[in-house]
């Protein structure tokens, strides 16, 4: 027991130095709290989730749960690995996630998880102006011109880097946590942020499943190069699943809902003052372990659909959204895929009793 103790402790201290390290302090900052600036971390990870529809914080048993809920990452009795690319509205934004679970002795597990979302190839048009009247002022309106030739190029990227910690205090209830590091850039702009998650996941009956992650608990601190500090504030995802077994396969609903505390009025689909809610719906179907197709709705009214399948150590899920909108004003579908691979081998299974 001491030395679990020991190893989580020094666990969450070196990635408090890696802060300490990292961390800018600016001058003279201006703090606010920014509306949306965690909004990235918020798409979801993983096929299987996305097919339904993010409903996914009871649901996760594998490890994106370091993503979704870090609580159940200690349900992982094999080391896994899990990457996932994402052609979100179309090719316009490029998603990518990568991750790992490591079991450690009976009932714990650690995980490393990384998010990028970025738009690349931006042009830049702020040193290509042409003033051919001379009068010291670039207005395209009155005659000056872009010169293509002094067009370049820039970069906007969001990172978040997950280092969770989960643990198994008995057979119906786990517990967990992240610490998260946040890298932003935009042009020649960057933004460094620290933020923690405490999830839990709980099963007060056979197949029934509940689970709920506070996500940036303390609120996040993102510090812009500028001087600008903004701030990200709680969001609460809680959720529910049961498993119905049938002759013919299993059949999973769930539902989440995301609590948040923005003032989100107009975007999102129920407020409550400031305190707004955003449900997530999802259904699986799955046969002898073998495939699964999937349906759900998410929290920015899209329909998505999916499928998955698993082969020896190797799962594969792919799944497809598209705005409710009219086919004249709706943006590209949104198509995701990603694989788990699992270590599962003798050697590697979690240590027992």
């Amino acid at each position: 027991m001491l030395r679990n103790r020991n190893l989580i402790s020094g666990f969450f201290l070196l990635l408090l130095i890696l802060l300490l390290l990292v961390l800018p302090v600016p001058q003279q900052a201006q703090t606010v709290i920014g509306k949306y600036a965690g909004e990235f971390m918020a798409i979801g990870v993983g096929g299987r989730s996305s097919g339904m529809g993010g409903a996914f914080v009871a649901v996760a048993n594998d490890v994106t749960a370091g993503y979704w809920n870090p609580a159940a990452l200690a349900s992982v009795n094999y080391p896994q690995i899990s990457l996932m690319h994402e052609e979100h509205f179309g090719n316009l934004v490029n998603y990518n996630y990568g991750s790992v679970a490591i079991p450690y002795e009976k009932d714990m597990s650690f995980g490393f998880s990384v998010i990028r979302l970025g738009v690349d190839g931006i042009p830049d048009t702020r040193n290509a102006g042409w003033d051919v009247n001379g009068d010291g002022v670039i207005d395209l309106s009155s005659g000056d011109r872009i010169k293509t030739d002094l067009i370049t190029e820039f970069n906007t990227s969001d990172w978040a880097f997950f280092f969770t910690f989960a643990k198994k205090y008995s057979d119906d209830f786990y517990y967990g946590a992240n610490v998260k590091f946040i890298i932003r850039d935009i042009a020649e702009y960057s933004a460094y942020g620290v933020g923690f998650d405490v999830g839990a996941w709980y099963t007060p009956m056979e197949k029934l499943y509940l689970g709920a992650n506070l996500q940036d608990i303390t609120t996040t601190l993102v510090a812009w190069s500028t001087g600008r500090n903004e701030l990200i504030t709680p969001t609460a995802k809680i959720g529910a699943a049961y498993q119905f077994d049938f002759s013919f396969g299993r059949i999973m609903p769930a539902v989440d809902f995301d609590v948040r505390f923005e003032n989100r009025k107009f975007a999102s689909q129920f407020n409550i003052g400031p305190v707004s809610f955003d449900p997530h719906f999802g259904l699986e179907y799955g046969f002898k372990n073998l495939f699964a197709v999937r349906a759900g709705y998410n929290d920015v009214k899209q329909f998505t659909i999916g499928a998955g399948v698993k082969l020896p150590k190797l799962n594969i899920d792919y799944s497809f959204a598209r705005f409710a909108m009219s086919k004249e004003d709706r943006l590209d579908d949104s198509h995701r895929i990603s694989l788990i691979l699992t270590l599962e081998e003798p050697r590697f299974l979690r240590s027992s009793e």
